[in-house]
């Protein structure tokens, strides 16, 4: 429906620019926004170019000048710290592998934002990620693929609720990235040729430790390697310096190659092994969202990735205990690592997704 209110979330990047003059150009009352979630240069020592910086707002802003609308900055940092700062904190401390993008959009874009729309009076809100919205003949709403698979963002969207999705428009879902950078070249805007961002926002420098540590102020205490049998292999600095599958930066030398298989935080271990101890045919995911249903019914052939860039595979998912779900895959799958997220599709359609609990023998 167009003339309806629809506030974009403008990041100061060319996608969110371009998704406000598509929608714009398509009839919609539109208004931009910037959410300020973090300060950067408190924990990063203003070494690096954080989301969130004057700079990003200065672009945004003057987008939003250009093509006409009004440009509003949201002060988030408190939410943005409670629900995904203090998280990635907590599930790395004990010996997960978070997604803060995934927490991030189920608390603050799709959750806080899209409440201080609606509170505000506008009747949609919009963001530049690279997925659709359809509907299937029963008016329920779909989580689709973009068109430019490359870009395709649905991986860290899957937690979307029916709500979420029947107020959000995604202009880019048609589009391909070349195609957005012609029409923000085309629009004059001064972040047509802005890199895209590829490190989590408020570690830039991709040095998760080390935040970790500046954060809260705490050294990462020593441990021990050690092998499946429980022998003891030498020293690590730190469980949350290291993720399953990790065979690069272990410090440690024994002749072969080595890969972290699992990190326990409780006795402060990092046990290594073969490449072959990290495959996995089944894996445990629990905190399920499904998109297309709201429960699972026996079981469903799908595909299945287990990380943004891990190539999805063919799987079949069953209902287990405690509202968790069981993936099997036709071939075991690679370091399946517990707090990453594991998303389910039927073709095109996100079929939705939960949080990675361990591989199962």
């Amino acid at each position: 429906m167009k003339n309806e209110r629809v506030m974009v979330g403008m990041s100061g990047g060319v996608d969110s620019s371009v998704c406000a003059a598509l929608l714009l150009k398509d009839g919609y009352d539109v208004s931009g926004v910037t959410l300020r979630l973090y300060d950067g240069e408190d924990y990063n020592s203003g070494k690096t170019r954080t989301c969130c910086s004057l700079s990003d707002v200065e672009d945004a802003r003057a987008v939003c000048a250009r093509i006409g609308i009004k440009h509003y900055v949201f002060n988030f940092k408190e939410g943005f710290k409670d629900s995904v700062i203090d998280k990635f904190i907590d599930e790395y401390e004990n010996g997960r592998t978070p997604n803060p993008c995934i927490e991030c959009n189920r608390h603050i874009k799709f959750d806080a934002m899209l409440l201080r729309a609606e509170t505000l009076g506008y009747d949609k809100i919009a963001t530049g990620h690279y997925a659709s919205v359809k509907r299937d003949k029963n008016g329920r709403f779909l989580l689709c693929r973009a068109a430019d698979t490359s870009k395709d963002q649905t991986y860290v969207l899957y937690s979307m609720t029916q709500e979420q999705l029947s107020k959000t428009l995604f202009p880019l879902g048609t589009l391909t990235k070349p195609q957005v950078r012609k029409i923000a070249e085309e629009n004059g805007f001064v972040n047509a040729k802005k890199p895209d961002s590829q490190d989590i926002c408020f570690v830039p420098d991709g040095d998760y430790a080390g935040f970790i540590e500046r954060f809260t102020g705490k050294t990462a205490k020593h441990g021990n390697f050690i092998d499946r049998n429980g022998e003891v292999l030498g020293e690590h600095k730190g469980v949350i310096r290291y993720t399953v599958g990790q065979r690069k930066g272990l410090g440690i030398a024994l002749g072969k190659h080595a890969y972290v298989i699992e990190k326990n935080p409780l006795d402060n271990t990092v046990t290594l092994g073969d490449e072959e101890a990290l495959f996995y045919k089944r894996v445990l995911v629990n905190d399920v969202n499904f998109i297309p249903f709201d429960e699972l019914s026996g079981s469903m052939r799908v595909t299945a990735k287990l990380r943004y860039r891990h190539r999805e595979q063919p799987a079949v998912i069953s209902k287990a205990g405690d509202g968790c779900v069981i993936i099997e895959f036709d071939e075991p799958q690679r370091a399946p690592s517990p707090g990453q997220a594991a998303v389910f599709y039927d073709g095109d359609i996100v079929v939705g997704g939960g949080t990675i609990v361990k591989g199962l023998e």
